[in-house]
């Protein structure tokens, strides 16, 4: 796990405890429908949120239509991406890019991205490629601006299928015996609460969500872009840094370099026994 090698490489002890998995939607009717209809031109802009929404988008689609086809759809469209993954893959089936969204790679960014490319959204057809959750944020913004939108989800979020390693995490956190937690998704944070609110025998749900925000604000919360650092805070946590840069290389570095302090700072504020 490349997360876990930046750590041991700092001098860390990584302890991994997946809290998500990415499961393909099978059988996919809506990108089956969306492929029908940019084949048929009805489709004047796809946007394009992740780089595995691209593959997963691609194999569902040409297993029912033929793929050439439907790379000349995708290139006759004007294409938008959040970031370097999506485009990276796109330019290995030979797709032209008209936007990419800048750093952090928001839904702010997209629009941004959209905007400094004078691309016109009032009455565009545009299509959504989604990763696992809806982002309501893009979807309005693009909406107000006139954009006629279709979702194409392609994949969901579902907990590990062993959540062994999870569960010993979240027990390592509650005892105090982890000093850095770091999120690379604001969907881990998700999960994260879904889980213990799931878990069989704990007498009290909510009483569980105080205990885990408790032990995480004990600990050095480190995230990786405004998109998890605004996941943390409407489960009620704060960011205690987030990476000048959404990749994992900075993420660790800094949280190397500045959790000391952090962690420093924390315990001194508590009160005493």
């Amino acid at each position: 796990m490349e997360l876990a090698r930046l750590i041991a490489s700092y001098g860390g002890k990584p302890i991994s405890a997946p809290a998500m998995r990415e499961v393909p939607l099978e059988p996919n009717s809506m990108a089956l429908d969306f492929a029908a209809g940019l084949m048929a031109g009805r489709f004047q802009m796809v946007i394009f949120l992740t780089g595995v929404g691209v593959q997963a988008l691609v194999s569902a689609c040409e297993r029912v239509y033929p793929l050439e086809a439907f790379l000349d759809a995708l290139r006759r469209a004007q294409i938008v991406v959040r970031g370097p993954k999506p485009a990276a893959r796109l330019r290995e089936l030979q797709i032209p890019i008209v936007a990419m969204a800048p750093e952090p790679n928001t839904w702010r960014e997209v629009l941004q991205a959209i905007d400094s490319a004078k691309l016109p959204l009032a009455g565009t057809k545009v299509a959504v490629q989604e990763y696992g959750v809806s982002n309501g944020e893009l979807l309005a913004a693009l909406r107000e601006r006139g954009a006629q939108i279709t979702q194409v989800p392609v994949y969901q979020w579902a907990l590990p299928e062993d959540t062994a390693p999870l569960r010993e995490g979240l027990a390592l956190l509650v005892r105090g015996e982890i000093e850095v937690v770091l999120f690379t998704t604001g969907v881990q944070v998700m999960h994260l609460f879904n889980f213990v609110a799931q878990e069989q025998g704990q007498p009290n749900n909510a009483r569980s969500a105080d205990l885990l925000r408790q032990a995480l604000r004990s600990a050095v919360v480190a995230s990786i872009g405004p998109s998890t650092t605004e996941a943390l805070e409407q489960y009620g946590l704060r960011a205690d840094l987030q990476a000048s840069r959404p990749k994992m290389g900075f993420l660790v570095k800094e949280a190397a370099e500045l959790s000391p302090g952090i962690l420093q700072r924390k315990r001194s504020s508590q009160p005493g026994p």
